[in-house]
C-alpha cells in the first residue's frame, strides 16, 4: 500500500492521533491513581511495582511533552506562524507539568510501607490530573486543526514520538 501524502488521504490525521495519545495518558494516569488507591486500601500491590509504574507514566508524559517540543511545536510555527503564542503556552505547560512530575518521582522513591508517603503521591497525582486535563483540552482545542493540515511525509512512515502510545510503555503493577 502506498504512503499516502496528501492530509485527506490518510489512514488517522495527525490531529486524530494527538487526541489518541491524550486520551491512552489520561487512562495510564487514571490506572495509576486507581492502584495508589488500592495501596492505600490494603491491597495486594507492593511498593516496588507501584514505584515501577509511576516512573514509567512519568516518563511517558515527559517523552510526550519532549516530542511535542522538538517535533511538533518547530512544524507547526514554522507553518502557521499565528500559533506561535498558543505554543508558548502549551510550553510553559509543559515546564509546569515537568516540575509536576520531578515531585512525584522523588516521592515515589519513598513509597514503602508508610500510606502516609503513597498518599502525598496521590495528591500530586490529583493535582497532576487536573493540569494534565486543563492542557490536554487547550492543545486539542488550539491545534488540532493545525496539525491535521500539515503534510509531513516522513511522519506518516514512522510517526514522532509525540504521537506514540504504547500499553506496553506503562506496565501494570503485579
Amino acid at each position: 500500500m502506498p504512503t499516502p501524502t496528501d492530509p485527506t488521504d490518510r489512514l488517522q490525521a495527525f490531529g486524530t492521533q494527538l487526541i489518541d495519545v491524550h486520551s491512552w495518558l489520561r487512562e495510564e494516569l487514571a490506572a495509576l491513581r486507581d492502584s495508589l488507591d488500592a495501596f492505600l486500601d490494603g491491597g495486594d500491590h507492593r511498593p516496588r511495582e507501584l514505584r515501577a509504574h509511576c516512573l514509567t507514566f512519568c516518563s511517558a508524559l515527559e517523552r510526550h511533552h519532549t516530542g511535542e517540543e522538538r517535533t511538533a511545536f518547530p512544524a507547526l510555527a514554522e507553518e502557521f506562524p499565528a500559533l506561535r503564542p498558543v505554543l508558548a503556552k502549551l510550553q510553559e505547560d509543559h515546564h509546569l507539568v515537568a516540575d509536576i512530575l520531578r515531585r512525584i518521582e522523588s516521592l515515589a522513591a519513598d513509597v514503602g510501607t508508610d500510606p502516609a508517603d503513597a498518599q502525598r503521591v496521590r495528591r500530586e497525582l490529583d493535582g497532576l490530573a487536573a493540569i494534565v486535563e486543563s492542557h490536554f483540552a487547550f492543545e486539542e482545542r488550539q491545534i488540532i486543526a493545525a496539525l491535521d493540515a500539515l503534510n509531513i511525509p516522513a511522519w506518516q512512515a514512522s510517526p514522532p514520538d509525540f504521537l506514540a502510545a504504547s500499553a506496553e510503555a506503562v506496565p501494570e503493577p503485579e
